[in-house]
């Protein structure tokens, strides 16, 4: 059996200057390249890139904690009461949408002489009534 033999490859020690590395500090800043883009395109490790980040950017320096508050209970319960408010006012405008329509319905009956309510059946594609259709069917 023949064994590949496995090439001992020696990495290059590359040096970049400050200001290439300033510069791709400031495309990342702008977000014009992202870390792994910078990664692949010029063979730099990850660790390289974030030294470079922490030494050339000002918004980026080590051990900083970024603490991002959630929204504070007053803001989410002052806003859920007027989502309530305006969600009751819309409740509120269709309740009397409704009730017109029922005392018109009602006026509308008194005036023709029966109750449009209960003898108000809207008739089937067939032709026939809901009672009809029930009693052709059985």
């Amino acid at each position: 059996m023949k064994q590949a033999k496995a090439k001992l490859e020696i990495k290059q020690r590359r040096s970049f200057t400050e200001e290439f590395k300033k510069s791709k500090v400031k495309e990342l800043v702008e977000k014009r390249i992202t870390i792994g883009e910078l990664e692949k395109l010029y063979q730099v490790s990850r660790v390289s890139i974030y030294r470079w980040l922490y030494k050339y950017s000002p918004h980026h320096q080590r051990k900083t904690t970024f603490v991002v508050q959630m929204e504070s209970e007053a803001q989410k319960t002052l806003y859920y009461m007027q989502r309530v408010a305006e969600l009751e006012r819309i409740v509120g405008q269709k309740q009397l949408e409704v009730d017109f329509l029922n005392k018109l319905m009602e006026i509308a009956g008194a005036e023709l002489g029966f109750d449009l309510k209960k003898n108000f059946s809207a008739k089937l594609l067939n032709g026939l009534g809901p009672n009809e259709a029930n009693t052709a069917t059985k």
